[in-house]
């Protein structure tokens, strides 16, 4: 396990939060592939939608841009091993 190895970037998420989702990336990466983003991502989607309700995004990558609109509280922008990781659940409108 990569457990508290990961470096948060940006976040507005609370740090039980943000522990949350280094863990669900660091499980991710002990059971896929690092180049299997995919399969990473929909692990730690898969997660969060589980513990926090439906409606999370997960981009996992080394090298991506976006721009999106989030529910406030909901936005962690971080770097685990050679990925980085955004997660964040998308805005109701």
């Amino acid at each position: 396990m990569l457990e508290g190895k990961g470096i948060v970037e940006e976040s507005d998420m609370p740090l039980k939060m943000q522990i949350q989702a280094m863990s669900y990336a660091s499980q991710a990466l002990d059971l896929y592939d690092v180049c299997d983003c995919r399969s990473i991502a929909s692990h730690i989607k898969k997660g969060f939608d589980k513990m926090y309700g439906s409606g999370w995004q997960c981009v996992v990558g080394s090298n991506f841009g976006c721009f999106f609109t989030h529910t406030p509280g909901t936005f962690i922008y971080f770097s685990l091993e050679t990925l980085k990781f955004l997660i964040y659940k998308g805005a109701s409108y």
